[in-house]
């Protein structure tokens, strides 16, 4: 074989057989170039990666120092108006449990369990102000990765995917690193392609397993190549029918053309998630110096560097292969003991571990992106469903606060070392209650930085003309350097 596309080309043990060329042409294009033909504005990135905390990471632990918290902890909790708690977390006001110092330029101060991300401060710009419409978990998620609360609207990557299309066509547009532990409040839903083109969808990749991406190559012992494909032709043929018979369904295209991309991954997936290539200095930058270590059954820092650790470097693997939009998440459904940011009973617990591990990945692809030229146009997002409560939960716990959360974004655009939109002085509420920061300010940005105007990417659904935003964003500018 000369090359892969004449290895795809002859069909032999890929899924390339499947493709119905004249038929699919438009489609597969559509796929590649994306519905926008041309930029709304000149873009200032090409890609972005979301760090997802899953169930609820706590900002006045982490981001967002609190003065007050530490001079008045354990006296009475006193919001000045009724507080709706999600459970019963209205007990005294609690410092954290972890010390914060200034770090940077900009002497911003950070929490010591995410330490390592004082290195990166001053290109990183926080958002203290955000805040959420629930502080019910699975409607929260939605909130923050399609821009709606329920089920049934594409995520932001699938949007993404749609209408800037490909960087290559030999690896997905969008990549999808899910908690080793298994998924998040509504799972898959969350990347889902909903009423957008199939093609757009998530891709699901588990570095830590034997087969990554499932179902790309047949592992059965009894399928030869001869047997495979005689197959795939026999199912060519039942495609083509069915294409035949019905033109107006899209939904064949879409999934043949997911086919077509399959064969090319069976070559170009397995280089870009193997690491066995990557320096010894970026392997202990992103905390995978201890391949083969054994972990104790309790949650503990270490493993949670190594978890997402892999992820971060997988990721930034991806991008700089073609890989558009890449959603790393950290964190898994509820479970107890907890091994995802929902700590209600202990935050030193649970937050201290998954916190260090988050903090050694997430620094490291910063840096990583960063001395390779990637980081001028690659957006990073971390974010939550929301945020915790100031006052505790129990004796060592927080409880759900959608009233006010932290966000934070670097690269591609974005103004560095900046903090953008204070909360008051318990960490309760934006300082500005008039003028809070939203999930769709945060899209319409990233868009925006995209060389996308979020009011103009729509799609009709259902008589509506749907967007990220739904009816809502404003661009913040501020953050925009």
């Amino acid at each position: 074989m000369n090359s892969r596309r004449e290895f795809l080309g002859n069909g032999a043990a890929s899924f390339a057989g499947l493709a119905l060329s004249t038929m699919l042409h438009d489609d597969a294009s559509a796929a590649m170039h994306g519905s926008v033909q041309v930029l709304h504005w000149p873009a200032r990135a090409r890609r972005v990666v979301q760090l997802f905390m899953a169930g609820a990471a706590s900002q006045v632990d982490l981001w967002d120092y609190k003065p007050m918290l530490a001079k008045h902890h354990g006296q009475p909790s006193d919001f000045g108006e009724h507080v709706e708690a999600f459970q019963n977390g209205l007990g005294p006001w609690m410092k954290s449990p972890f010390q914060f110092s200034p770090y940077g330029e900009s002497g911003k101060m950070l929490s010591n369990v995410v330490a390592p991300l004082g290195a990166c401060v001053d290109d990183m710009a926080f958002i203290h102000n955000m805040v959420g419409k629930t502080g019910v978990h699975s409607q929260a998620t939605y909130l923050q990765s399609t821009g709606f609360q329920r089920p049934g609207f594409p995520g932001m990557g699938a949007w993404i995917s749609y209408a800037l299309g490909a960087i290559s066509d030999e690896l997905p547009t969008f990549v999808v690193l899910p908690d080793h532990r298994g998924y998040a409040s509504n799972g898959p839903k969350n990347w889902s392609s909903a009423f957008l083109p199939a093609s757009n969808q998530g891709t699901t990749v588990f570095p830590q397993r034997p087969a990554p991406i499932a179902d790309l190559v047949p592992r059965a012992d009894f399928i030869t190549p001869d047997a495979e494909r005689e197959g795939l032709q026999l199912l060519s043929r039942a495609n083509r029918r069915y294409a035949q018979q019905r033109p107006e369904d899209s939904r064949l295209a879409a999934r043949i053309r997911s086919y077509e991309l399959a064969a090319q991954m069976q070559l170009s997936a397995p280089e870009a998630l193997d690491l066995s290539q990557e320096p010894e200095h970026i392997m202990k930058l992103y905390g995978l110096d201890r391949f083969g270590s054994t972990y104790p059954d309790t949650i503990n820092p270490a493993e949670e560097a190594e978890y997402f650790g892999r992820k971060c470097l997988i990721a930034r693997r991806l991008l700089e292969r073609g890989v558009r939009f890449v959603q790393i998440w950290s964190g898994n459904d509820n479970s107890f003991p907890r091994r995802n940011w929902d700590s209600h009973e202990d935050i030193e617990r649970d937050h201290g571990p998954l916190a260090i591990g988050m903090a050694v990945g997430s620094a490291a692809l910063i840096k990583d992106l960063k001395q390779r030229g990637l980081l001028d146009d690659t957006i990073v997002l971390w974010t939550t469903e929301f945020g915790r409560m100031p006052s505790s939960q129990g004796n060592r716990g927080r409880d759900h606060n959608p009233f006010v959360f932290t966000n934070w974004l670097c690269g591609g655009g974005v103004k560095p070392g900046v903090t953008y939109g204070p909360s008051d002085h318990w960490g309760y509420k934006p300082l500005d209650r008039l003028n809070p920061t939203q999930v769709y300010d945060v899209h319409a940005t990233i868009l925006y930085l995209l060389g996308l105007d979020h009011q103009r990417l729509t799609v009709r659904h259902d008589g509506i003309d749907r967007r990220l935003t739904d009816v809502h964003g404003r661009v913040l500018h501020d953050l925009i350097s």
